[in-house]
């Protein structure tokens, strides 16, 4: 059970990873203002997906109660605890093409977004502003910002030469952090508002830098303090993988590599948000030194020259031979060898 309107395809695919039996939505999985694609991936894995039942259905069930979905109702039990709308493959399609005429607005909404972020986040896009002052040196280093989004998982398995030999600063963006635990490294920092970080992730370590509202407003303050942490605080109004990026960008790193972050204006909108207008003026400031993975894992590739080859076989030869040279039972481990080959060969030819 959700209360998410224009569930978005991240969202769809953590549900169906986990192989839920149903997804019961109280609010509308699409309402048409862009072409959010969560409920097409739910429907196309033939996960029923029941729409709209409304939000007091949230306090009707507890957590952990069972369920029975039959057409588009939902029953606890004998009792009909909700009503909603059961979408199918042509429902969502219908929707969506609906959605799609009228971008023009959304995109109109978006520009006028943008704006509204230029000017009241100036300060902090263009000269730093409030900027806390970190421990790990950044400065001419690459730094690697992970985002529990879009393939994240493949990224990161296509980046693990890259980290190998490279060694970047390793940032997690709230359950970014969990990914790279996942991985098997340890992040360096923590950036976001702590809601989807896990515990585990959090006492690994890391250095921790809590997103704050420009009003001071912290959801993730009280937590930090229950667990004992120590914190920093930086307030901005956009999207903590943006404050993300900008403090790598402030700090000096000679590149930023993103995993699992928004690249194009589809995955912008998909994420159903007046905020990712930041994420689109933070790509523009920080756009000379920021590549995404896949750009990365496809020019990085470890490659042995056959020159390289060559010289290894032969300083493996040449070893082999220096410790035959000055080893008396080597050597005479040797002769007994080549006077064995020469007899075989001695049989086989008369």
């Amino acid at each position: 059970m959700i209360n998410h309107e224009d569930l978005d395809r991240v969202s769809a695919e953590g549900l169906a990873e986990k192989n839920v039996s149903a997804v019961i939505n109280a609010a509308p999985s699409i309402s048409g203002r862009y072409p959010n694609l969560g409920p097409l991936i739910l429907v196309e894995r033939d996960i029923p997906l029941v729409d709209g039942v409304g939000p007091l259905l949230m306090s009707k069930v507890r957590d952990g109660q069972p369920l029975r979905v039959e057409d588009d109702r939902v029953f606890a039990g004998t009792e009909l605890v909700g009503v909603g709308t059961r979408q199918t493959l042509e429902s969502v399609s219908a929707a969506m093409e609906t959605a799609r005429r009228g971008l023009a607005e959304q995109f109109e909404s978006f520009a006028a977004n943008t704006m509204q972020f230029m000017v009241r986040e100036r300060d902090l896009l263009f000269g730093g502003t409030g900027m806390p002052s970190i421990d790990h040196a950044m400065n001419g280093r690459h730094v690697l910002v992970v985002v529990r989004g879009y393939h994240y998982k493949e990224d990161l398995a296509a980046l693990r030469p890259y980290i190998r030999e490279v060694h970047p600063v390793l940032i997690g963006v709230d359950g970014g952090a969990d990914a790279l635990l996942e991985e098997g490294y340890r992040p360096d920092l923590i950036v976001g508002d702590m809601d989807s970080v896990t515990e585990w992730a959090l006492r690994s370590g890391p250095e921790i830098v809590l997103h704050a509202y420009p009003n001071g407003h912290a959801p993730g303050r009280e937590r930090l303090t229950a667990l004992g942490l120590h914190y920093k605080t930086l307030q901005a109004s956009g999207t903590s993988e943006d404050v993300a990026f900008l403090l790598a960008h402030e700090k000096g790193a000679d590149l930023i590599v993103a995993v699992g972050s928004h690249g194009n204006l589809r995955e912008f909108l998909d994420k159903g948000r007046s905020g990712m207008s930041s994420t689109f003026l933070v790509r523009l400031r920080v756009g000379e030194i920021l590549v995404d993975a896949k750009g990365v894992s496809r020019l990085y590739r470890v490659r042995i020259r056959a020159r390289d080859t060559v010289l290894l076989v032969f300083a493996a030869l040449f070893a082999v031979g220096a410790v035959v040279a000055i080893s008396p039972p080597l050597r005479l481990f040797g002769k007994l060898v080549w006077e064995s080959i020469r007899q075989f060969v001695f049989n086989v030819t008369h």
